[in-house]
């Protein structure tokens, strides 16, 4: 993780300058009004010597990699010589470190809101009128245009003030920005209709003035555009209102995240339960977790067996059984019994702040696609300032009078505010990674949007990612004559006294069965090959074919014929026999997740080809591969050789996925030109990918390049609405046939429709079946174990 949450750490992670040449660090921007602020602020920080910064209007953050030469405070001062204000976000609050940040950010956007809010309302009751009388002639009682004016200039004096106090800042520091485009139309309708009521023919009594869509090319003397000015403001307020709330509300699904945690936690303390506020806990603490609590925070469980409701974290509805020995999550949900969990993670260190960092980082960065919108947006503006004064002119050239010359100037200056360019991309990304965070999946960056699109291979691991990664027993072949039953619950007693992973699939199978086993008398392990005991009076051995043979037990022709059989399957075999004759064969395997198949299905669909990877041998990867239909499989591959598969496949041409979990598997996931990682999986490899996804279902990775692929479909979308906008509206303001309270308005729906168009990403639903569907309750594959 390269970014730092709160204060002083986020400053910067540099221990030691001396091996460290650059910092990190976040900043929150104040002032920005739109895209080209960003880009302004953005252009200042980058001219700095060392300094890389990306700039996001949508999160109002910068984050800026910097020299240790430099300060947190001279990037701080360069914002602010911009115009701009910044500051590093605060620390936490002692009482409430785990909440409080979270709960003051989410209050300061509801009072800016708030504030938005009344200005445009009140903006909006004061223009009805105006607009009203400007629109309607029947309604023009005598002297209406003067209680025009009377009710528009508070709207452009007052409401539209942020606009002008923008515009100022930015004409100080040799800027311009949409704002000057908003405060320069506005003031010039204003100022146009004051000159002809006081000093032209408008403000006559009994004036009559019709609305047109198209503008009459006369003197202008008797023309007010008060309507324009008061309407342009309303509208593009009601434009920022919307797209703040909006805003707000994509980011709702990040402050979910990390309102899940539990607020206070019961701690064992001298033998006694001692509720404390959950910051308190500290590693290596012992707390109490009773059924429909949730787990304070990621641990390991030393008392009891419960289920877990993992659905917030991972999407699953089916809660998984734990017991002691077993780590949990914090912000789970213990759904049965009592349990006593020794702290592992807390604070910054737990996988729900982990998750919220990787969703923060995934929106603050920029995608290629927002970099150009930034660049465009940064020229746009003086463009546009050029071609407003070029209309006036031109109309002025042709004779076509003040008045219609004018109009289509603010016109001009009204259509151009590139707000939707500015929003296109923030606020898809805003809404995607967050549907994605409710999901279970993690995107770390917004560049990898475009890997998802170009990937046509995805290289699947195949433990742990398309199997359990647990032995399992998956049958029980007892000999001529015997009772299947007997020899599970022979061989299950006997290997209860063994940990090795295969006699715990084992003795798990046998309490399947029977809740109590027989006792075991006599236990000695074979070191390799199996272990011997007296379990009801009988001398039973359990384990390699060959240990048996060693006792005089071979296996009966039945049982060789069950073992080929089972080998060919990538099953492991153990047998079983007593009072000097092979009894039976137990098989077990690492069985194939129950969504696995369905998700290489589609994958499939996707345009994927899937290609599984495997330390395992070949029987066993091609047994799995065979039942989940994969077709290219490469098996018996060292972790520095699955490097080398991702590169050859690359060489071919190929863009690669690739999908795993463990430490063996980092090292491809980050040779892949897109890596998605289990989070069930280990901390190494969670950090080489790309994608993170929280649950441990293939599916997810289906899910997640859906996911992305749409995001990215939705900027485009958005990128290309507000282009075609833009280009389509200034030649018809410059020819003066758009009205420019029309032109306002036109812009403003143009900015509510990127955004809403962005929310559309809140309604994408994952693939993942339930517990109840066929998918869940499929027959399992296995493959092979070696004892």
């Amino acid at each position: 993780m390269a970014a730092v949450a709160h204060g002083e750490q986020q400053t910067t992670d540099v221990e030691n300058a001396g091996e460290e040449q650059d910092a990190q660090i976040e900043l929150i921007i104040g002032g920005m009004t739109c895209a080209s602020c960003a880009a302004r602020i953005e252009r200042k920080l980058n001219r700095m010597t060392g300094v890389q910064a990306s700039v996001n209007y949508a999160t109002e953050k910068a984050r800026v990699h910097f020299p240790v030469s430099l300060s947190p405070d001279e990037l701080i001062a360069t914002v602010e010589q911009a115009g701009y204000t910044a500051a590093v976000p605060p620390p936490p609050a002692p009482a409430a470190a785990a909440t409080s940040p979270d709960e003051q950010e989410p209050r300061a956007e509801d009072a800016r809101l708030a504030v938005l809010r009344q200005r445009m309302l009140v903006s909006a009751a004061l223009s009805v009128p105006v607009i009203l009388l400007a629109m309607v002639p029947a309604l023009q009682f005598t002297y209406w245009q003067w209680a025009s004016l009377t009710l528009a200039a508070p709207v452009v004096a007052w409401g539209a003030l942020p606009f002008h106090r923008a515009a100022w800042t930015n004409l100080r520091h040799g800027a311009a920005t949409m704002d000057t485009l908003i405060s320069m139309g506005t003031l010039a309708a204003l100022a146009w209709s004051v000159y002809a009521l006081f000093f032209g023919t408008a403000g006559v009594p009994g004036m009559i003035h019709p609305f047109e869509l198209t503008i009459e090319r006369t003197s202008g003397a008797g023309n007010i555009y008060l309507e324009v000015a008061a309407g342009v403001t309303t509208f593009i307020l009601m434009g920022r209102y919307f797209e703040a709330r909006a805003k707000r509300r994509s980011g709702a699904a990040l402050r979910a995240l990390l309102e899940l945690g539990a607020k206070d936690v019961a701690v064992l303390r001298d033998g006694s339960e001692l509720r404390i506020p959950v910051d308190q806990l500290a590693v290596g603490d012992h707390f109490v977790v009773r059924p429909g609590d949730k787990i304070a925070t990621d641990g390991v469980i030393t008392e009891g067996s419960s289920a877990v409701d993992l659905s917030m974290i991972t999407g699953e509805s089916v809660p998984v059984e734990v017991v002691a020995g077993d780590a949990v999550t914090g912000a789970t949900v213990n759904a049965a019994g009592r349990l006593v969990v020794r702290a592992a993670r807390v604070g910054a260190d737990t996988k729900l702040a982990q998750m919220a960092r990787l969703v923060e980082d995934a929106q603050t960065g920029k995608a290629e696609v927002q970099r150009l919108a930034d660049r465009i947006s940064a020229v746009f503006v003086p463009i546009v300032i050029v071609l407003a004064a070029a209309t006036l002119g031109f109309w002025l050239g042709a004779g076509a009078g003040a008045a219609g010359a004018f109009t289509a100037a603010v016109a001009v200056l009204i259509i151009a505010c590139p707000c939707a360019l500015g929003l296109a991309t923030p606020t898809a990304l805003l809404v995607g990674t967050g549907r994605g965070a409710q999901l279970g999946i993690l995107i770390k960056g917004p560049q990898i949007l475009e890997s998802t699109r170009r990937v046509d291979t995805v290289v699947i691991d195949k433990t742990g990612t398309v199997t359990t990664g647990r032995m399992t027993l998956v049958d029980v072949v007892a000999a001529p004559g015997e009772d299947a039953d007997e020899v599970l619950g022979l061989a299950g007693a006997l290997e209860d006294a063994s940990e090795h992973p295969i006699a715990v699939a084992i003795t798990a199978g046998a309490r399947e069965k029977t809740a109590t086993l027989p006792p075991v008398a006599e236990f000695a392990n074979s070191a390799g090959l199996g272990v011997t005991g007296r379990v009801d009076d009988r001398s039973v051995v359990v384990g390699r074919p060959a240990l048996l043979a060693e006792r005089s037990m071979p296996l009966p022709a039945e049982l060789v014929a069950a073992q080929d059989a089972a080998q060919q399957r990538g099953r492991t075999t153990v047998a079983i026999g007593w009072d000097g004759r092979a009894r039976g064969l137990l098989m077990v395997a690492d069985t194939v997740k129950p969504n696995s198949a369905a998700a290489v299905r589609e994958l499939r669909a996707l345009g994927l080809t899937p290609v599984l990877l495997t330390g395992d041998n070949e029987t066993s990867a091609r047994a799995v591969a065979d039942e989940v239909g994969i077709e290219q499989v490469h098996a018996e591959v060292l972790p520095a050789e699955k490097v080398e598969v991702i590169a050859r496949l690359q060489a071919e041409g190929r863009v690669v996925a690739m999908v795993g979990d463990g430490v063996n598997d980092a090292a491809a996931l980050a040779k892949a030109d897109l890596g998605l990682a289990m989070g069930t999986g280990t901390d190494v490899a969670i950090e080489a990918s790309d994608l993170t996804l929280v649950g441990g279902d293939l599916m997810s990775a289906a899910d997640a390049i859906r996911l992305a692929r749409r995001t990215l479909s939705t900027i485009k979308g958005n990128l290309f609405w507000a282009f075609v906008y833009n280009l389509a509206a200034l030649p018809l303001a410059a020819a003066g046939l758009l009205n420019p309270m029309i032109a306002g308005a036109a812009m403003a729906v143009s900015s509510v429709f990127v955004v809403s168009n962005s929310l559309r990403l809140r309604g994408f639903s994952t693939l993942r079946p339930t517990a109840d569907s066929p998918a869940a309750t499929r027959p399992r594959s296995t493959a092979s174990a070696v004892r």
